[in-house]
């Protein structure tokens, strides 16, 4: 008789590594404020350690109600993680117009020179299209996150950079588990508390 796996808490997909510009999805019952249900893109990944923005956890404040002379800013503030989470960040999609900012992925960015960010903002220039800010960051030191992933907290995939940017955050971890397989699919409608079921 053959062994069939009926594990469905285990990510079994095709390995893909921690890197940078790849997403780490939550697992389903991963809990805290900060990660539950949770999307992070990945800007940076080496053996010394990881950082990474929340793309999905909105705070109820705005950038312009927070940031000095940025005038009339659509877009949301997002909580970036847990780390010193009384700095800003930003990622952007203007690459070489923000002197200093490092490349991410083909058109995503991270950092620069913030007061070009605000004039371009300002100027009419960029928008909340193509530019998101965090207040602080996740981050994990060596070997963290390989031992949170080899325990299944999270599975590693990628999106294309229009969905890092403009996804709508109150679908984006269902959409990105049901993009990757149907084990996945079965995990984006677990009830938030497995007690409701």
């Amino acid at each position: 008789m053959k062994n069939i796996d009926l594990n469905i808490f285990k990510a079994n997909h095709t390995k893909i590594h921690p890197g940078k510009g790849r997403i780490l999805i939550a697992e389903p019952f991963l809990q805290g404020p900060y990660f539950a249900r949770s999307i992070v893109l990945l800007t940076e990944h080496s053996e010394e350690g990881s950082v990474g923005f929340i793309l999905n956890k909105a705070t109820d404040v705005y950038p312009d109600e927070v940031i000095d002379d940025l005038f009339s800013f659509n877009g949301e503030l997002f909580i970036g993680g847990p780390v010193s989470s009384n700095t800003l960040h930003f990622l952007h999609t203007l690459g070489k117009k923000v002197p200093g900012a490092i490349k991410i992925t083909q058109n995503i960015y991270w950092g620069g020179d913030f007061e070009e960010i605000k004039k371009l903002i300002n100027e009419g220039k960029a928008d909340s299209h193509s530019v998101r800010f965090f207040a602080g960051y996740s981050g994990w030191t060596a070997g963290q996150l390989e031992n949170e992933i080899a325990e299944n907290s999270w599975i590693v995939s990628s999106l294309d950079d229009c969905q890092l940017m403009t996804a709508d955050t109150n679908t984006i971890w269902k959409e990105s588990l049901k993009n990757i397989g149907n084990l996945y699919k079965t995990w984006s409608n677990f009830p938030n508390n497995p007690s409701f079921n």
